[in-house]
């Protein structure tokens, strides 16, 4: 194999896994060091350069980076754990999130101002959502005109909508996106945009630069089986019924209650029904339940609160008597593999199960609704009604027009609609500038030592045993009886400190330097994880096989340096490092050191414009 270049962006990006999984790249260890530091305010901002929604996010993000959290590989392998039969679990990383947004100071002078000048472009949201804001949030302090259209009087969008109050309160969210729109932003709430066509007019009342599309995944699905039409009056479609119950329509539910779905909504549903009078609630879904769409933190609520899963039940009517619903019948199926393999459900032919109830929440799914979007537009659609959207630069088929969030590719979650609003507001800046959307500015990128001495390190390198910390609940009796309630007391500091301890530094790399290695191998006798090998050099699937300890996980990269003086190669795993500097300290050279690694993705500011410029001197520079 040939040297790894280290200098490239994606290496040690891809080594600190919690900050490659998240779509928005949030450089996850750097701000739990500083809540380990008490230093809340900082944390806050390193999350909100990000992801923009901290205090949200802490309360509902997906965490897609914790079930790459190397913790949970180590512990995985971990003799310990493995004596007691606990469950390898990954750092709290979104529960040290809302830690930063609970304790930091005021914050608000260190947010970027509203522009003193405009630019002269003039940029149009449709939807008040995390995309919508994000763009709103990049482009502002540049100078662009942004109008954020929603037909709901507040901003917010699903995030105000869908996720009941129990586990989001308003002041969240008006805190969070008060600090977007007091940036100079203007926000037309109660105005739906019902045409396209009439917005993107040349000879409209307005003109627009560029359109963002953020209006998400507004439709819900529906169940057309017998009853459905008859039973109508007490059958709720999923995403709706929350929304009703968050502006307060809705305030009741009966008192025996069937959930359709086995996703975050329903999930949603069924706790939000117990809240509202719901004495029986049954969440009925068609797969297993390890195969449910829903978080599996989500899943734990909605059982901690006494709410059943049933699975492998299929709807085949809803019963009634004279159009008042009266249940629902299921058939029983039985997951099988076909003889390609593929799993199907199929009748197990037990006798149908009847579910007695007074309302059904149906959440079985969401979908994309454009009927404001004239398909004369020049903006194409694919079979199944969706945009035709570019995954790097958010661009439709027509100039000018981007979408993101669940308008772009169907529902996803915030932390999806946030990525998506930086990438929008890069391709947006690019075309008000009349640059190629394909010009994308690079990453920043930083290495740099952590050496405070010849054994010491600017970090708390200790690796903690401790297993992963609970966040306090509010007790169940007291929860179950008001809705805003929230049922998530969060970390306190000490707790936020214990449980921060258990991050590993993935971003504090083990970096190599050939040419000063005397192969004296102190490094290999010391590493806990048998992580480093000398050996001779290979292709990698047979150096995979040569080294200490196997390198299985072929998704995390080899390190493998230079020559050193015998010939051979140092061969590092990165998989289950625990960036503990031991090598560090015991190597009598120097050839091994701990630098710390900050990847800061690129975003539509100043600092961007000035690396294009840079960009494009350099290739003049090149040409001549």
């Amino acid at each position: 194999m040939k040297p790894t270049d280290i200098a490239h962006p994606d290496y040690f990006h891809k080594v600190v896994d919690c900050q490659w999984a998240c779509p928005a790249h949030t450089p996850v260890p750097e701000y739990i060091r500083l809540i380990a530091a008490g230093r809340y305010g900082d944390a806050y901002m390193v999350n909100w350069k990000s992801n923009v929604f901290p205090g949200i996010l802490g309360r509902t993000c997906d965490r897609p980076c914790e079930p790459a959290c190397r913790r949970g590989r180590v512990e995985e392998g971990s003799p310990e754990h493995r004596r007691v039969d606990a469950k390898p679990e990954p750092v709290a990383i979104c529960r040290l999130k809302r830690v930063a947004a609970d304790y930091k100071e005021d914050i608000r002078p260190r947010l970027p101002k509203a522009a003193k000048t405009r630019n002269g472009k003039r940029i149009a949201l449709i939807g008040a959502g995390p995309a919508s804001l994000t763009v709103a949030r990049d482009l502002a302090p540049l100078g662009y005109e942004c109008v954020v259209f929603d037909g709901d009087p507040q901003a917010g969008g699903m995030m105000r909508t869908q996720i009941p109050k129990f586990r989001l309160p308003d002041r969240v969210i008006d805190e969070e996106v008060g600090y977007i729109l007091d940036g100079g932003i203007e926000f037309r709430g109660g105005v739906r945009v019902d045409s396209l066509a009439k917005l993107v007019a040349a000879n409209g009342g307005e003109h627009w630069d560029a359109v963002f599309v953020g209006s998400g995944a507004p439709r819900g699905r529906d169940l057309d089986i017998p009853g459905r039409r008859e039973a109508a009056a007490n059958i709720h479609i999923g995403i709706d019924w929350l929304s009703s119950v968050s502006f307060g329509h809705t305030t009741k539910i009966g008192k025996r209650v069937v959930v359709l779905g086995g996703g975050n909504t329903a999930m949603d549903c069924c706790r939000s029904s117990r809240r509202l009078g719901g004495d029986e609630v049954h969440v009925v879904v068609r797969s297993g339940f390890e195969e449910m769409k829903a978080s599996p933190w989500e899943k734990e609520d909605a059982m901690h609160e006494g709410i059943p899963i049933h699975n492998f039940l299929v709807p085949l009517e809803f019963t009634h008597d004279n159009g008042r619903l009266t249940g629902v019948r299921f058939e029983k199926v039985a997951a099988q593999r076909d003889a390609r393999g593929r799993r199907q459900l199929v009748p197990t032919g037990e006798p149908p199960v009847d579910f007695p109830c007074d309302d059904v929440l149906v959440a079985i799914g969401q979908e994309n609704a454009f009927p404001w979007i004239e398909r004369d537009l020049g903006l194409a659609f694919d079979d199944w009604g969706m945009p035709v959207v570019d995954h790097t630069t958010m661009a439709s088929t027509r100039p000018g027009v981007f979408f993101g969030g669940d308008a772009a590719f169907g529902p996803k979650n915030i932390i999806w609609a946030v990525a998506h609003g930086h990438d929008a507001a890069i391709s947006i800046d690019l075309h008000c500038r009349g640059e190629p959307l394909d010009r994308r500015p690079p990453p920043h990128v930083n290495l740099m030592s952590q050496k405070m001495g010849i054994h010491e390190w600017s970090y708390d390198n200790g690796i903690h045993g401790d297993r992963r910390y609970r966040v306090p609940l509010k007790d169940t009796v007291i929860a179950l009886k008001d809705i805003r309630t929230e049922v998530e007391l969060g970390f306190d500091p000490k707790l936020a400190y214990a449980e921060a301890q258990r991050c590993l530094n993935c971003d504090v790399q083990t970096v190599f330097t050939d040419k000063l290695c005397i192969e004296c191998d102190a490094c290999v006798d010391i590493c806990p994880m048998d992580c480093i090998t000398f050996t001779a050099n290979g292709d990698e699937p047979d150096l995979r096989t040569r080294l200490m300890a196997p390198a299985l996980n072929a998704e995390q990269a080899l390190y493998v340096s230079g020559p050193v003086p015998t010939g051979r190669v140092m061969v590092k795993d990165e998989d289950v490092c625990l960036h503990c500097g031991l090598c560090a300290e015991r190597c009598p050279t120097g050839a091994w050191d701990m630098q710390k690694f900050l990847l800061d993705i690129a975003q539509a500011d100043d600092r961007v414009r000035a690396r294009v410029k840079q960009q494009r001197a350099e290739v003049g520079m090149a040409a001549d």
